[in-house]
């Protein structure tokens, strides 16, 4: 049931409790940031609802009236549940801001989140972090669903509802085995790379779906299906280390096994194999707490490596 109108304006009562409390109208004022007219104002409003005298107004200041004075008993309480109430709803808030759940692609979650949440215990030590990692598609739903504050995708296309930010570049590299017949050319042209089946990520992956648009890009409409999909980077890099076919992946995934050669990189003529990956999170809002240091950490990354070439 709606309140009535007489006890809608809490405010007033707490006034008139700071006039008991400091015996002067003006002291009132002051302690609740306001002029003496606009307090006076409001009790003389306050004495109308009511429909009886609260207080007595003298040179010296003022004092409860004995109706005053049982009013004043009777919003105490009121007004301290009130001030409970804003402390419930303070918490509230401090709760949810101090979880952040992100959501991330697995090449993101692997090779650079990490490094970011350090950063971000330095600027945020209270925040207690929640990752989900799964392909690009997964971290949209993630992301859309509001299941997750903050997610960073792979692939080329933002999906709709979703605003984004360019927080890495990267690159994917086609890599064989050392044993495989490519590695002793280093390179096949574009055609080919397209015509032969590969340990490939699942469909949604955005590591899949910018290999594929980049052949499109090239103008190569066709290609092979995948010789092999899997759902982890590590089985994939697994299965292309052990000459099952070869594979594409992102150059952080692969840096490692390129510096002992445990895997040779494939050079493709003809295909511009560099990404971008992307913050996103809801349209029309912006990230706030934790989530959007989260974001400043990541983007400011990218602008060092930039300045460091």
């Amino acid at each position: 049931m709606p309140l009535p109108s007489r006890v809608t304006d809490l405010t007033s009562f707490d006034l008139l409790l700071s006039v008991a409390e400091l015996g002067s109208i003006g002291r009132a004022a002051a302690a609740h940031g306001m002029s003496q007219p606009s307090a006076s104002e409001r009790l003389r409003l306050l004495e109308a609802r009511v429909g009886v005298v609260l207080l007595e107004r003298t040179s010296r200041g003022a004092r409860l009236t004995t109706a005053g004075q049982l009013v004043a008993g009777w919003a105490a309480p009121v007004l301290a549940r009130a001030v409970d109430l804003d402390a419930g709803l303070t918490s509230l808030r401090a709760d949810r801001h101090s979880q952040l759940k992100i959501a991330a692609s697995l090449t993101v979650a692997e090779y650079l989140l990490p490094a970011w949440l350090i950063a971000l215990r330095t600027v945020s030590p209270d925040t207690a972090t929640v990752l989900t990692a799964g392909n690009s598609a997964h971290v949209a739903e993630q992301v859309l669903a509001e299941r997750a504050d903050l997610g960073f995708i792979e692939q080329t296309d933002v999906p709709a509802g979703l605003a984004s930010r360019v927080v890495a570049n990267d690159e994917l590299v086609l890599v064989v085995a050392p044993a495989h017949p490519w590695a002793r050319r280093r390179h096949v042209t574009a055609a080919k790379a397209a015509a032969t089946p590969l340990v490939s990520r699942e469909s949604g992956s955005g590591t899949r779906q910018a290999w594929e648009h980049a052949l499109r890009a090239a103008g190569i409409t066709e290609s092979a299906g995948p010789l092999l999909e899997m759902s982890s980077t590590t089985a994939i890099k697994a299965a292309a280390i052990g000459g099952i076919g070869p594979a594409v992946l992102s150059v952080h995934a692969v840096a490692a096994d390129l510096a002992t050669r445990t895997l040779v990189r494939i050079e493709v003529s003809d295909l511009d194999l560099h990404r971008a990956l992307r913050a996103v999170w809801p349209s029309g809002r912006t990230p706030r707490g934790p989530a959007s240091d989260l974001l400043t950490i990541a983007t400011r990354s990218l602008t060092n490596r930039a300045d460091r070439r």
